[in-house]
């Protein structure tokens, strides 16, 4: 399989429902729980971008789109020259029935603040080495870049 080169330009939904937010378990690097989250390649704008993939990976059409923050952040991913990548986040209001995607996500799921405090102190963990690779890939915390949303947004 031919390697992707990565746009460098990444966009981030949230979706909450009930002081929930909906979270996938990545089946691919970069691994952890995120929102859905992808890159803008040729889908002409971030705007489209977060649309095509919150139906991909999650099953649900987006009714609306409200930008939260933006910006550039050192994450890397599998493709060719993805060291880094310029964020847009958005707050997403959807509708339709969540089907995940089964090449992408292991699992898709409502998480509470407590859920996501405690997948973050994981992923802490992760990142201070007090947890191997091969553990964190069998059992991670929040993505490491999301990691970093999630507190720059007041999330964690």
């Amino acid at each position: 399989m031919k390697s992707k080169i990565c746009d460098n330009k990444s966009v981030g939904m949230l979706i909450w429902k009930d002081k929930k937010l909906l979270l996938i378990e990545r089946k691919l690097f970069p691994f952890g729980f995120a929102p859905p989250a992808g890159h803008v390649d040729n889908k002409g704008s971030f705007e489209n971008a977060a649309k095509e993939e919150v139906e991909e990976e999650v099953g649900l059409k987006v009714t609306e789109l409200k930008p939260v923050t933006e910006g550039r952040k050192e994450n890397k991913c599998r493709r060719i020259g993805g060291a880094w990548h310029y964020w847009k986040i958005y707050e997403v209001r959807t509708t339709g029935k969540i089907r995940r995607s089964e090449e992408e996500t292991k699992q898709v799921g409502w998480f509470s603040l407590d859920q996501i405090k405690s997948l973050a102190d994981r992923t802490n963990d992760y990142l201070s080495g007090k947890i191997s690779e091969e553990k964190w890939q069998k059992s991670p915390g929040i993505e490491p870049a999301w990691f970093e949303w999630f507190k720059e947004l007041r999330i964690i």
